[in-house]
């Protein structure tokens, strides 16, 4: 249980989230139907404006989305498929920076969390829509494919082991005009990665004017303070045309929630100096030069258009590391769980003596003890105590990079539109990892123990032709709608090997030292390179209103790749309207997935929690002799099937919308479980030409090995009304969404793996919120609601049990947000908000000291930081 007793206790500690609680609750008070009732406000014309709540956010009945088909764009309440339409201001009315959170509390079927201490991913964190992992969503910006990361999710939290998707964090929220979510299968309209649905970036366009903001926000703990600074200007571009260009700058201080590990504390009582107090820290990275600059530019002509837009962005993170115990870690300090010391023999010369790190009843044997006999080692013997004696807590830093740029030309000829485009798209992460050793080098490590693995690139280009035109075929009351287009992309990966010192295989190795820097080695020589992949597509999108009540709409898309060939999708959509307020809705597709290029060929060496202590494990592409050894297989692309069917009430004020959806996927591609290497295993893969072999207790690799079936529902209700005096939006959204695994190779993945992909995500999520305006004032309140959900414990692959047999489960959580706002006719404007107000946490970590230290289990789906308030000061112009 927790250990604050109550919502209250748990407030802030700083007289200024003091000031901010009471000046939130001054203001919302204010805004109370009490309060409002002394001056009351004639509710807006209705002839004048009609609003809407559209899915999961307030927009307006002219918002419409140029997802879905390819045709014409829609109104939410008029689309055949589930579409969100989140406005700008619901982006940036909370407390998040980020996209993905900004993302995941606006919409109920997408989740992410914190992932601390995950290699690469808590440097580009993923993100699951639908309970599917992130690269089962297609991200698009302007309506076109956006490029991937260059970050391979090694450590997943089971569900998105291996999989690589976009960065969404290189958005600022103040270039985006809307952003529309397809919650519905898409891959035969829009090709690989749309089996959970598309997310679509629209970017604005302004030809004057822009806007100036400021934000500072920090969490009741007093750590991560955040700060933000936006800017956006809009400038003619000729007497036709825009360019908008918006930049963002950002910083925001690490946060912890961590309790001293045990084997720290007990090497602190055993007198060994310089132990981390906490050994290990769990929260959110610390960013630095945060930097982000995207442009939209277009210039309209008299029969054709021109476009150009592009994003530059880049920043620096560093995180945690797992803490090396100077008592027992393997590799470094001892090779035999800690009983006696590691000592490496530096010239040959022998003599080098066993020393006892516990004595017979399994006691740490005290460091005076220890180090007097270190001391006494003959010159030509050698000991990390000697170096580092109380252990060390590596560092894990990422430099990231991301630009891309499409541009094109639309525009009619005869009846047909059409639209002509290239695009380009790169990312790019260079890692860092310091405060650590290569052990194999014994002494000779590099200056302030500083090393560079090495980094990934992802690379993709892109020329799309699309045409349509309207004819007339009296089939209906209205035209058959042709869309057609072609399509031709290369995507390439490329792993830039490391400096020297993370890829040595130094004079130690064959004593039992760990070689590479130590929790992430770097890229070797021999597994560095470029790996390239083209492939090409044509596809036909056809509609057409068959009467005034019935749309029906089909799309057939085939796409060939040049590493394993073709494949055909289709879908078909349907809609019919019983009233001009009640309407039917449904679709069927067939969906696909390619493997990437990076999944089939990356290889990594890291340091992972294996249960009870650390383990070297090495994640392998398939084609690798070592992984071939424990049953690889060459990827194949993932298959789809996609089943949804929803109702549609739009009474004017009213929207209420349920959408149920089933998704078969077949021959999922992650990451296996891994394999251990036995000695003989491991000296033979050595001696055929494999020295990385020497230093892995286990390995994993990509593969083909299990098939689920997702199943879900969401409900979504708004209502706009003229409650409290001025304009006040009602709105619900929730998604219901379980996974189940109908199948696995048990040599792949075992049944806690299993566990995980069913378990670990909310089977219920949504929020409840009121929006309200009322002349300069504008407040917000929303509660999210967070469903149970499965820790496993660090990833350890093992599902822990309570006393009761149970497995262990975060409850259920309700998360208040709330903001208070004032825009002044002079452009200027503020707000003060909170985001978690009543700092709730998931239930104390029970094995946060025994094991790694960590407060809270570290994935919970809302976080484990707590409440964070900040302010807001901008001005429009």
């Amino acid at each position: 249980m927790k250990t604050r007793s109550s919502w209250y206790a748990r407030f802030p500690k700083t007289r200024l989230s003091a000031a901010v609680r009471n000046v939130l609750a001054a203001a919302l008070v204010a805004g109370s139907p009490v309060a409002l009732a002394q001056e009351p406000v004639p509710p807006p014309d209705a002839g004048a404006t009609v609003a809407l709540v559209a899915q999961e956010g307030a927009t307006t009945l002219d918002t419409v989305s140029v997802l879905g088909n390819r045709s014409q764009p829609r109104s939410v309440s008029s689309s055949a498929v589930p579409i969100d339409i989140l406005t700008a201001d619901e982006f940036r009315s909370q407390g998040s920076t980020d996209a993905l959170d900004q993302l995941r509390v606006l919409v109920p079927s997408f989740n992410v969390s914190t992932i601390p201490i995950d290699d690469a991913a808590s440097l580009v964190r993923p993100a699951n829509l639908r309970g599917l992992p992130p690269d089962n969503t297609l991200v698009l910006v302007n309506g076109k494919r956006f490029h991937r990361s260059a970050v391979i999710t090694f450590l997943g939290h089971g569900l998105s082991d291996g999989a690589q998707g976009p960065d969404l964090s290189v958005f600022p929220s103040l270039a985006l005009d809307q952003v529309e979510v397809l919650r519905d299968g898409a891959a035969a309209q829009y090709g690989s990665d749309a089996i959970a649905g598309v997310v679509n970036f629209g970017l604005k366009k302004i030809n004057e004017g822009g806007a100036f903001e400021a934000f500072a926000g920090q969490y009741y703990e007093g750590d991560g303070f955040t700060t933000r600074y936006s800017a956006q200007v809009g400038l003619p571009l000729t007497a036709r045309g825009f360019a908008t260009l918006t930049a963002e700058w950002r910083e925001a201080d690490d946060t912890s929630r961590s309790v001293q590990r045990d084997d720290a504390a007990a090497a602190i009582a055993a007198g060994y100096p310089g132990v981390p107090v906490p050994a290990q820290i769990w929260g959110s990275p610390r960013v630095d030069d945060d930097i982000k600059f995207v442009a939209n530019l277009g210039i309209s002509g008299d029969t054709v258009d021109f476009y150009l837009f592009g994003n530059y962005a880049t920043r620096d993170v560093d995180g945690g590391f797992y803490f090396r115990d100077p008592t027992a870690r393997s590799g470094v300090y001892s090779n035999d769980d800690g009983q006696t010391l590691l000592v490496g023999d530096l010239t040959g010369a022998g003599g080098c003596p066993t020393i006892a790190l516990r004595d017979g009843d399994g006691n740490l044997v005290p460091y005076s003890t220890v180090s007097g006999q270190v001391a006494a080692l003959p010159s030509n013997c050698f000991t990390f105590l000697s170096l580092l004696p109380g252990g060390f807590t590596p560092r894990f830093a990422g430099q990231l990079e991301d630009y891309s740029m499409v541009g094109g030309a639309r525009g009619r000829w005869g009846d047909w539109h059409w639209d002509l485009s290239a695009s380009y798209g790169r990312n790019d992460i260079d890692f860092i990892i310091y405060n650590t050793v290569n052990a194999s080098l014994g002494p000779d490590q590099p200056a302030n123990l500083y090393f560079r693995p090495g980094g990934n690139t992802q690379t993709e280009k892109g020329v799309n032709v699309d045409l349509g035109r309207d004819f007339e075929v009296g089939l209906g009351s209205g035209p058959l709608r042709l869309a057609a287009g072609a399509e031709w992309r290369e995507e390439s990966f490329q792993v830039s090997e490391g400096d020297a010192a993370s890829t040595a295989i130094g004079q130690l190795t064959e004593q039992g030292f760990a070689l590479g820097s130590n929790g992430f080695n770097g890229f070797s020589p021999r597994t560095a390179g470029t790996f390239d992949r083209s492939n090409w597509a044509v596809y036909v999108d056809v509609e057409s209103q068959l009467g005034e009540r019935f749309l029906l709409a089909a799309a057939v898309r085939h796409e060939d790749f040049e590493d394993f060939g073709g494949t055909t999708n289709g879908k078909l959509t349907a809609r019919y309207d019983f009233s001009d307020s009640f309407a039917l809705r449904g679709a069927a597709s067939t969906g696909f997935r390619a493997p990437t290029p990076g999944q089939s060929n990356i290889s990594q060496i890291s340091t992972v929690f294996g249960g009870t202590s650390l383990q070297d494990i090495a994640t392998l592409p398939p084609t690798n002799p070592i992984a071939a050894l424990k049953g690889a297989q060459p990827l194949t692309p993932e298959e789809s099937r996609n089943l949804s069917l929803g109702l549609v009430w739009d009474s004017g004020d009213w929207l209420v919308t349920v959408d149920a959806y089933r998704i078969e996927l077949e021959d999922r591609i992650a990451l296996s479980t891994s394999f251990d290497l036995t000695d003989a295993e491991r000296a033979a893969l050595v001696a055929s030409g494999n020295p990385e072999a020497a230093s892995i207790s286990s390995v994993t690799y990509f593969g083909n090995a299990f098939d689920t079936t997702t199943t879900g529902v969401d409900l979504v209700a708004s209502v706009d009304t003229g409650h409290f005096g001025g304009t006040t939006t009602y709105s619900l959204a929730v998604n219901w969404n379980r996974t189940q695994v109908d199948g696995w190779n048990p040599d792949f993945i075992d049944e806690a793996r299993v566990y995980k992909l069913e378990e670990s995500l909310p089977k219920t999520k949504g929020y409840f919120s009121i929006n309200h305006r009322r002349e300069v004032f504008r407040a917000n309140l929303r509660l999210g609601y967070y469903g149970s959900w499965f820790e496993d414990h660090l990833d350890s692959g093992v599902i822990l049990e309570e006393d009761g047999g149970l497995p262990i489960h975060g409850d259920s959580r309700v998360i208040v947000d709330a903001e208070v706002g004032w825009d002044l006719p002079s452009g200027l404007y503020f707000a003060l908000g909170a985001q978690n107000l009543f700092d709730e946490v998931p239930d104390d970590n029970p094995w946060g000291a025994s094991v790694a230290g960590a407060a809270y289990p570290v994935h919970s789906p809302y976080g484990f930081t707590g409440g964070f308030y900040y302010a807001r000061v901008g001005w429009k112009f």
